[in-house]
């Protein structure tokens, strides 16, 4: 199971599709679970692999999916004691498995790498090539035609000799993509109208004040929107006196990690308490939260498209986590149904 699991994430990663790595750090008996288990949730809430009994997957599977959207780890705490399991830095919920027992589950998100576009063939271009790649970006670098641009840039991951092979890759693996057109006096505001095509979160271009307000005064002739070019960061890079081209490359840089961060910090802000926006999931490819029931005997949350286990009382339907919670409660469904609603 293991070797499986570790295949279908590499496989994942490859296609560079977000997921969450789940694997129990602690139980009590008589949980089911064993530290070690693994399992693996995928960006529409596919649960691969085994963290013991089935109710502490609905929770699992919720929980990996707001991991997915803020991008940072967590720990799950199941309890049939949660008020004396509660503690900082973990997230308590009820275990109502009736083979009773305690589990804690951490959950590691996998997001896809951030792209950065680079235009150019000059030191610069080089050298942001190198730090970008450093630091975890997907670095593809857009060079001139006929230019043996891959013998420049050995540590990039694409290399295309113009923007419109660019936009015919899949964009499904990069969360967000920042560029930097460092042509230097070579097609500049043809760079800047390609880079402008990839709707970049950044677009900085590595001129002087003065030669970016001649090249802005081309592209509006051309054509070129006004507020598209209000949104150029040109000089590019932080004021930190950087003179070489790697000390250029450092500013850029540090100016893309303060707009990831600016973006990142304005998500969560705008994150509702109790609910996933639907569009801040399709961002990052992760497809909206599926609508839920709650397990009448058990207290689980259960996803209604996926439920095995269902049954019908006074007209209506209700949805269990197992098998188990469902034949109880076809044996007294009035005395299950009194307990819930007191």
């Amino acid at each position: 199971m293991r070797a499986e699991l570790l295949q279908l994430a590499a496989s994942l990663t490859r296609r560079g599709e977000p997921f969450v790595l789940a694997v129990v750090v602690r139980r009590r008996p008589p949980s089911s679970a064993q530290v070690g288990d693994l399992a693996l949730v995928t960006a529409s809430g596919v649960f691969h692999g085994w963290l013991g009994g089935s109710c502490t997957a609905p929770t699992v599977v919720r929980e990996a999916r707001r991991a997915l959207l803020d991008g940072r780890p967590q720990l799950l705490s199941l309890s049939p004691e949660p008020e004396a399991e509660r503690r900082p830095g973990a997230n308590v919920f009820p275990m109502t498995c009736q083979s009773g027992g305690s589990v804690e589950i951490y959950l590691e998100p996998v997001l896809p790498a951030l792209r950065l576009a680079v235009f150019g063939l000059s030191p610069t271009a080089r050298s942001l090539v190198r730090l970008g790649k450093s630091m975890g970006y997907q670095v593809a670098v857009v060079g001139s035609p006929g230019v043996p641009a891959s013998e420049l840039f050995p540590e990039a991951d694409q290399v295309f000799a113009s923007v419109a092979d660019l936009l015919r890759e899949p964009e499904v693996g990069h969360r967000l993509s920042f560029a930097v057109v460092a042509t230097m006096g070579e097609g500049d505001e043809e760079a800047i109208r390609d880079a402008l095509a990839l709707a970049p979160a950044y677009l900085g271009v590595v001129a002087s004040a003065r030669r970016f307000a001649q090249m802005r005064d081309t592209l509006l002739a051309q054509g070129v929107g006004e507020a598209a070019l209000d949104a150029v960061r040109s000089p590019a890079g932080v004021t930190i006196g950087a003179r070489t081209p790697e000390e250029i490359a450092l500013s850029i840089l540090a100016e893309i990690v303060a707009r990831r961060r600016e973006l990142e910090s304005a998500a969560a802000e705008a994150e509702e308490p109790f609910e996933v926006p639907s569009e801040a999931l399709t961002d990052i490819g992760v497809a909206p939260e599926p609508v839920s029931a709650i397990d009448p005997i058990c207290g689980m949350t259960v996803e209604v498209a996926t439920a095995r286990h269902t049954a019908e009382h006074g007209g209506r339907t209700y949805y269990f986590c197992c098998g188990g919670c469902r034949t109880r409660f076809l044996t007294e469904p009035e005395r299950y149904l009194q307990a819930g609603a007191a």
